[in-house]
């Protein structure tokens, strides 16, 4: 029997290259793809984002040059006619959902593979948001291929929502690419100045985040109370976000060193990892955090912290929107016996490098699954 044809030109579709969790695993996919021998066509809707200057010079980047959804459909439709892929992976949605309409306009026959990085559910704020996720869902997803999600959590939230199989979704777990070292910089040791005890927090400075909980418990916090707090991320809420520090009387204590795409250096300079988000898919940051052996501490909220700590075996849970539950579990943190070594085997063991690789298995070799 002759060997199944590997497919050469995968589409890697989303809106564009910011430095979020979605797009950091985008980004590990195609570097994974380009080692790996085959072509890799970037489309997105503008070509922005602090990811951008890291993809590999092999790509090719289709820039659709909008920041509108609906304007993306036909230049897709097109692109999907004129360059006919081989694979087409669209992430996030409705992203998604615009994949599997573009390629069902085309007659394209290329492997569709549909993935999301988020509990979707969680991802709405409003009802009109979460019935348009619900039947979008239910439309598109038994549509494509292959359907991908971060955390078997999350793959249950979008089935018990949209009416899916379950059995119908891989569970990729977000991969962590750790350095060949693991060292700390002369230039974030100088961010810390004199501390007893380093806490940090990395993220976008947006609500699902929740950074405004993470001040308000280390404000409450009274077991370090020379301790520091660094919040590595950018965004719309970090002017807010310092005048809540100022008004809560930690200012001095607070640094906001903004966004760097490289937060391993930031990692090995702390102590301990504190998340504070309302929700999540599969964060990455805390496994990072995991591989780099801090101290953790997380609110229990979906998706993700529970699966990757174990139920709190490799860290702390804590209730979501609870400030002195949080203050609490930072000040129990200090004390609490601490495994590093076995937080590293378990970031491994569950997102690790490995785990980029089953996408390009997913995109590149038979699909006992196609579509008829």
């Amino acid at each position: 029997m002759a060997e199944p044809k590997l497919r050469k030109r995968i589409a890697c579709f989303l809106p564009n290259m910011s430095g979020g969790g979605a797009e950091r695993v985008m980004l590990a996919s195609i570097r994974d793809l380009v080692a790996h021998g085959h072509q890799v066509d970037l489309v997105v809707m503008d070509s922005q984002g602090e990811l951008m200057p890291l993809l590999p010079p092999e790509v090719r980047v289709i820039d659709f040059k909008t920041t509108r959804i609906r304007a993306t459909l036909m230049p897709l439709v097109r692109y999907l006619r004129r360059e006919r892929p081989d694979a087409l992976h669209a992430q996030m949605w409705p992203m998604t959902v615009l994949g599997v309409l573009a390629h069902r306009l085309a007659r394209s026959d290329a492997l569709l593979m549909i993935s999301d990085q988020v509990a979707l559910s969680s991802h709405m704020s409003s009802p009109r948001q979460l019935s348009a996720l619900r039947w979008s869902a239910r439309w598109a997803y038994p549509r494509a291929d292959l359907r991908v999600m971060c955390a078997a959590s999350a793959a249950d939230d979008i089935c018990k929502l949209a009416g899916l199989k379950r059995d119908s979704f891989e569970v990729i777990t977000n991969p962590i690419e750790p350095p060949a070292t693991l060292q700390t910089s002369p230039k974030v040791e100088a961010l810390w100045g004199d501390s007893d005890g380093r806490i940090i927090n990395i993220g976008s400075l947006k609500g699902q985040k929740n950074q405004a909980l993470l001040l308000r418990a280390f404000a409450r916090s009274k077991a370090r109370p020379g301790a520091k707090l660094m919040i590595l991320g950018q965004g719309d809420l970090r002017d807010s976000l310092l005048v809540l520090a100022a008004e809560l009387g930690i200012a001095g204590r607070v640094i906001m060193p903004g966004f760097d795409i490289d937060p391993w250096p930031y990692l090995a300079s702390a102590d301990m990892f504190v998340l504070s988000s309302d929700y999540e898919g599969f964060p990455l940051v805390l496994a990072e955090a995991m591989y780099a052996g801090l101290r953790l501490v997380s609110t229990d909220c979906p998706t993700g912290p529970a699966e990757l700590t174990a139920d709190g075996r490799f860290g702390q849970l804590v209730p979501m929107g609870d400030a002195e539950a949080l203050a609490a579990g930072i000040d129990a943190a200090w004390t609490q016996p601490h495994d590093p070594e076995g937080q590293r085997a378990r970031a491994s063991a569950v997102a690790g490098p490995a785990q980029i690789a089953r996408y390009r298995h997913l995109l590149t070799g038979p699909n006992p699954h196609r579509r008829p």
